[in-house]
């Protein structure tokens, strides 16, 4: 599959109160053509910094050090996010078009004070489309009827819609022109369990019948595993452990992944499920080494003095840990 981005050794930071907080540390990932890949991790381990840093929407506090963000926006024509495009031309040429957002919490994309059809509207100028109000209204309509949304919602204010609504309207309008990578953060976390399996077949139904790559991010390994191809397991900011959802699932390799996994409930378990012992790392003065070496139950001397490179260890599994490798 051709590979249509690639985010290289990232390295972003927040400068606030005097601190530094590191959140994301060299990461490197790809998303290739008509994939699903999750993201997972506990909360505040840099997942949202990440798909932040690739989708280029960087505000201060939020710093970029180092890496690149190459989009090919098709098969001859490529361009580093980061260093060649301001945020005028990354919204202008880049949003919408070649990346969507779907924020954690649809009301952080959907404005208050407009109704659904202006939201839509607007959306439609930033992007340059030549329509009269007509033309403009018809494609709207057309548009969400293609996921299974009313003409009535367009007349709506977003408060005066349910939770789960909101979200296939942000859905929706990242797909208004068919960009070939989607990137959800959290996109079920604020919704009960039926809108959940609403909103995830929506993100399956768009890969399968527009090819559209989607970057699922969730602390939820249990939802990943339901449609992801690939996934990649972050920690204290650092990218521990990637490799086909149903590799990870089955053989988990990083202590900190199998954690994860031993954690789930199973139909007709009724052992005792047992958490991490410990708390993440302060990512303000993050320990050296492995940043898991304090709470894994494997640690070597190794281990808390030098970070593990990250490596093939098996036929596209990735791996960060000196258990499965020599120093």
């Amino acid at each position: 599959m051709r590979t249509l981005l690639e985010a290289k050794n990232i390295n972003a930071l927040y400068v606030t109160g005097g601190s530094n907080i590191y959140a994301v540390n060299d990461v490197s990932l790809e998303i290739k053509e008509k994939e699903m890949v999750g993201i997972v991790g506990e909360s505040g381990c840099g997942k949202t910094t990440l798909v932040k840093t690739i989708y280029g929407f960087i505000e201060p506090p939020l710093k970029v050090t180092q890496g690149k963000v190459i989009l090919h926006m098709d098969e001859e024509n490529s361009v580093d996010m980061l260093s060649s495009l301001n945020r005028e031309e990354i919204e202008r040429e880049v949003w919408w078009k070649h990346i969507s957002w779907i924020p954690q919490g649809a009301q952080n994309a959907l404005n208050p004070t407009l109704r659904i059809r202006d939201i839509f509207a607007e959306t439609l100028k930033k992007t340059l489309i030549n329509l009269d109000k007509n033309e403009t209204l018809k494609f709207i309509e057309d548009h969400i009827l293609k996921f299974g949304l009313s003409k009535d919602i367009l007349a709506a204010y977003p408060h005066q819609l349910s939770g789960g609504m909101k979200q296939r309207v942000t859905i929706a309008l990242a797909m208004a022109f068919k960009p070939k990578i989607i990137l959800a953060d959290e996109p079920t976390s604020a919704l009960d369990v039926i809108n959940q399996r609403v909103i995830l077949g929506m993100l399956k139904e768009i890969n399968s019948s527009y090819g559209t790559s989607v970057v699922l991010v969730s602390h939820d390994i249990d939802i990943i595993g339901v449609i992801c191809d690939r996934t990649a397991v972050m920690y204290a900011g650092n990218l521990i452990e990637t490799g086909r959802t149903e590799d990870l699932l089955k053989e988990p390799l990083h202590p900190y992944t199998k954690a994860l996994i031993e954690s789930l409930p199973r139909l007709g378990d009724k052992s005792r499920k047992e958490g991490l012992k410990g708390q993440p790392p302060d990512l303000r003065k993050p320990p050296l080494g492995c940043k898991f070496h304090v709470r894994c139950p494997y640690a070597k001397d190794v281990c808390k003095e030098k970070n593990p490179p990250f490596m093939e260890v098996k036929p596209n599994h990735f791996l960060s840990c000196w258990l499965y490798m020599s120093e």
